[in-house]
């Protein structure tokens, strides 16, 4: 009998052993897939935070979220980028980050109202800029305020586009009422009988005749010029031999330099050979030559030369030694219609495009092009183009 409760007791606590250890290993095994679990969990939110910045990211408007104190809770790139703050100043203030006291009103204003749509916000700068606001108060299902979502989209380039359109259709305006005028004055002068005198007669003629052909060609730049900006003008590029191309045009314009005894150097050498179109290439050159000839010195020289950069392109010089370009209008030359002096630039002709036109079509052959000048040592003009 002692025996058989000595076994008894031998199996049982063998088998309480293998039950704890069962336990045991199944709580471990629980444990782990709870941590598994729990890993995944974390992984998964922060695989969701990165998709959700990466996101927000990608706007192109600026957004800052605050918390229930108007604390920054989350911001994206491009608010940084616009108040120049740094993703580490997130827990921060707005007055803090931002440093703009208005942004910092429309925040508190949302503590009273649920939204502000549309509000212009200028911010002082090189250059200015100018935003449009439109912020929300975030509120629970009590209605109980928990924080804020502003959204900051820049307007700075659609002024400045706007403001561009109202000074281009301006002077578009003034460019045609001119000769109109002018016309009209002579053909009004012709209905009042001035026609019987045949020296009169010739002079209006003469008068309409030219202004007409001036209504033309500023019509035939201003839609070449839009043709340009649009792509819509197909190049038709082939191997162009450059000195060939000025010689051309130095002999369509030789009369005007002759005018002014301005003498035009062809300095290429026979061997450079552009990718271009020719008819682009031709209206190129003799913008920038017949600009040479009307600005630069009377009586100076006018070159034209080019060499090859190594990498594929061909850079091309236009230099007259004439008394130069203010540097305050450097960086303006290329814009339509600006003169550097408009009293001269409409005494000499033209229409006002041609450096535009310039620009625009040495950029549709993916080339650049500059302007170097100082007062009284003349202006040169550079632009590039790909070798044949």
């Amino acid at each position: 009998m002692t025996l058989f409760l000595v076994l008894f007791a031998a199996a049982a606590l063998a088998a309480w052993w293998h039950v704890r250890r069962q336990r045991t290993e199944d709580a471990a095994q629980h444990r782990r897939e709870l941590d598994a679990l729990r890993q995944r969990h974390v992984e998964q939110l922060e695989a969701d935070q990165r998709r959700l910045e990466t996101l927000l990211d990608s706007m192109l408007d600026g957004l800052v979220v605050l918390d229930a104190s108007g604390r920054i809770a989350l911001a994206n790139r491009a608010a940084e980028t616009l108040f120049g703050f740094s993703r580490q100043m997130i827990g921060g203030s707005l007055l803090e980050a931002i440093r703009h006291h208005e942004v910092a009103a429309l925040a508190a204003r949302l503590q009273t109202e649920p939204a502000i749509l549309d509000h212009e916000l200028q911010l002082e700068g090189v250059p200015p800029r100018v935003l449009q606001v439109n912020a929300i108060a975030l509120r629970d299902a009590a209605g109980a305020t928990t924080g804020a979502m502003l959204v900051f989209h820049d307007l700075t380039r659609m002024r400045e586009l706007e403001g561009a359109r109202q000074e281009f259709v301006a002077n578009v305006s003034h460019e045609l009422r001119t000769p109109l005028s002018l016309i009209k004055g002579a053909a009004e002068t012709l209905l009042d009988g001035t026609k019987s005198d045949p020296a009169a007669l010739d002079r209006l003629l003469q008068i309409i005749d030219r202004h007409a052909d001036r209504l033309t060609l500023l019509i035939d730049d201003l839609l070449l010029l839009a043709k340009l900006d649009s792509g819509r003008l197909a190049l038709h590029l082939q191997p162009a031999p450059l000195r060939v191309a000025v010689q051309e045009v130095y002999d369509d314009l030789a009369k005007r330099a002759a005018a002014r005894e301005v003498r035009l150097e062809n300095a290429i050498a026979d061997g450079l050979v552009a990718s271009a179109d020719p008819d682009r290439l031709r209206q190129v050159l003799s913008n920038l030559i017949d600009n040479g000839i009307k600005y630069g010195r009377l009586g100076g020289v006018l070159t034209v030369s080019a060499r090859a950069l190594g990498n594929g392109r061909i850079e091309v010089c236009v230099r007259d030694d004439g008394p130069g370009i203010p540097r305050e209008a450097l960086a303006r030359v290329f814009e339509r219609f600006y003169r550097v002096d408009k009293a001269r630039s409409r005494e000499q002709g033209g229409t006002g495009l041609g450096l535009a036109i310039v620009k625009h079509a040495v950029q549709g052959h993916g080339g650049e092009v500059r302007v170097e000048s100082e007062p009284g040592q003349g202006t040169a003009f550079y632009f590039t183009l790909q070798a044949a």
